[in-house]
């Protein structure tokens, strides 16, 4: 059995109606994040011009999910995840204290979200890596030979 996948998605991925906010001071938070140019996006695009691998392209429309940043070329997508938005395994965030059903539901529908952005980019043949904020922070060096390695095996 032959699954055509298009290569374009008319749809971006959707999970149903996100959950209610406790009250309007959430929601009005939530709505207030930016989903592009987040400082660690910055970060990581400096990084990269740094280290000679310009040439990306930003959301680019024409692969699933929209990553980040992306090397249409190459097939590789780069994601940017905040460590509190998308749990990053790293860091163990704990759970907001208020409210929490609500971000049990939100932060299981960004990690099922994420999953997958991935695996369709992955049954095109496309590589993805994360890119985690803590690690921007803490350990750039060590981000930007993993990107390296993508290069290397293309």
């Amino acid at each position: 059995m032959v699954v055509k996948i298009l290569h374009r998605e008319k749809m971006p991925v959707r999970l149903g109606k996100p959950p209610k906010a406790a009250n309007k001071h959430v929601t009005k938070s939530m709505r207030a994040n930016k989903a592009r140019d987040t400082k660690p996006e910055l970060a990581l695009r400096r990084l990269l011009l740094d280290n000679g691998m310009g040439g990306y392209r930003l959301n680019w429309k024409k692969a699933p999910g929209r990553p980040d940043i992306c090397y249409p070329g190459k097939k590789i997508a780069i994601f940017v995840n905040g460590c509190f938005w998308h749990r990053c395994p790293k860091c163990d965030l704990p759970l907001p204290k208020s409210n929490q059903d609500f971000w049990i539901t939100k932060f299981s529908r960004n990690m099922e979200r994420d999953r997958l952005k991935n695996k369709r980019l992955r049954v095109l043949g496309w590589k993805t890596l994360t890119a985690w904020e803590c690690e921007l922070e803490k350990m750039p060096g060590r981000l930007i030979k993993r990107i390296k390695k993508y290069f290397e095996t293309v």
